[in-house]
């Protein structure tokens, strides 16, 4: 499989993944669990089923939550994993195994990890904010904010949004991936980053396709930090993790490879090029994880600052959940800039009618709306369903599985395939 054709299946850029499109009728075989899933509840969570547009929802309950995580396990070799679901009736948060391989502490609820590209619906969210205070338009051309950007009179700052620009995804280089493996404590700068990729040429015109890139994201935040005056962590702070009440979130310096405690180390098997064009790793590498003989690599402290913008956020389960009820509810944007929003989002391979979604800064996945993120040893997923008060999260501490696929979005998949049943 060539990494490149598949949309926004890009490893190196904790990106969504919009491949999981069909999330209605998928499910997941509950009937194994192990007793190493443990799980905990507030309020109550029944059996009933709501109704709407999105077909019919039945909560999953305690027992399913830890079969999922449990089963997720058995196929991607996680430590640990934690599961949150929030409904009408009540929230059921789940457990798996351990914040460390052989050792550590439980899983918990408050545990901190790295969230990826769910840190661009900050990015995002900022750069529309501005936009509302009338500092920047989403019609704007980026030239107008970086003329360095090529063709940048022509690329308008909500193509950038929406990944349709045509930049190239620095990220998908040969050299940022020898250096993340070579040099994983290496601190990178935005402009750098930027760098990287305008000097690769375009995959397309703009507007004429899609393709996931976090160069559009560190553009952003760049764009951000000039017209707010201030570096993208206060702006994060004031903007979006205060006002959201996202107690346990952070955006930490470059220098910075710390998680504040209690966090959960992180795993990841092989190395970044080797999976560059194929996220999965050869097949008698996949057999040595399987059997035991291929061990993965902590990577918990490997310098983030090369995701910056477009991936650099700490946070946990509830901030996740808060913040995904924020994003879909609208609580951080006017009501027209939220509409606007909305309406931006459509569908990432137009010939595929059940294709995921993508917009400004925020995707819809079968009957959620919300972000995935994935960087070297962290997967999360964070989805909210406004219209019938459904809100999930599922992070994974080793990613990707050594079969490239997602840990936490493939559980969260399987999970919205058992709720909405029609």
């Amino acid at each position: 499989m060539n990494r490149h054709a598949v949309p926004g299946r890009l490893l190196r850029v904790a990106g969504v993944v919009l491949t999981l499109t069909l999330f209605v009728g998928a499910c997941s075989d509950s009937d194994d669990a192990s007793s190493d899933a443990t799980s905990t509840t507030s309020g109550s969570t029944t059996g009933t089923s709501t109704t709407s547009g999105a077909g019919s929802v039945k909560p999953v309950d305690q027992a399913g939550l830890e079969a999922a995580l449990a089963d997720g396990a058995k196929e991607f070799l996680y430590p640990g994993a934690f599961a949150l679901l929030r409904t009408p009736s009540g929230t059921v948060t789940a457990t798996y195994g351990t914040t460390e391989r052989d050792g550590g502490d439980p899983v918990a609820s408050g545990d901190h990890i790295r969230i990826g590209s769910n840190t661009k619906t900050w990015t995002a969210t900022v750069i529309l904010q501005l936009a509302q205070e009338g500092k920047i338009a989403v019609t704007d051309p980026v030239s107008k904010y970086r003329p360095d950007v090529p063709n940048g009179e022509n690329i308008t700052v909500a193509q950038v949004l929406d990944m349709r620009s045509g930049l190239y995804n620095y990220s998908e280089t040969p050299e940022v991936n020898e250096a993340l493996d070579n040099q994983p404590e290496r601190v990178w700068t935005p402009e750098e980053l930027l760098a990287i990729g305008l000097a690769q040429p375009p995959y397309f015109p703009p507007g004429q396709g899609y393709h996931y890139s976090n160069t559009n994201y560190v553009l952003l935040g760049l764009v951000a930090e000039q017209l707010d005056g201030k570096p993208l962590g206060e702006i994060y702070r004031d903007r979006i993790i205060g006002p959201a009440g996202l107690t346990n979130s952070s955006f930490p310096e470059a220098t910075d490879t710390s998680l504040p405690d209690p966090y959960s180390h992180g795993y990841f098997f092989g190395t970044n090029m080797l999976t560059l064009t194929d996220p999965a790793l050869p097949a008698d590498m996949q057999t040595a994880a399987t059997d035991g003989t291929l061990m993965p690599t902590d990577v918990t402290n490997n310098n983030p600052s090369w995701t910056w913008s477009a991936g650099g956020g700490i946070s946990t389960a509830e901030d996740l959940a808060t913040w995904a009820e924020a994003l879909a509810g609208g609580k951080a944007l006017d009501a027209d800039m939220q509409a606007q929003r909305m309406k931006s989002i459509t569908p990432t391979d137009p010939s595929n009618p059940e294709a995921a979604g993508y917009g400004w800064g925020i995707a819809k996945m079968g009957p959620m709306y919300g972000h995935t993120g994935e960087l070297p040893g962290y997967n999360s997923f964070m989805g909210s369903d406004p219209e019938n008060g459904v809100t999930l999260i599922v992070w994974a501490n080793l990613a990707p599985g050594a079969n490239g696929h997602d840990p936490a979005s493939t559980v969260a998949k399987n999970l919205i395939g058992e709720m909405y049943t029609g």
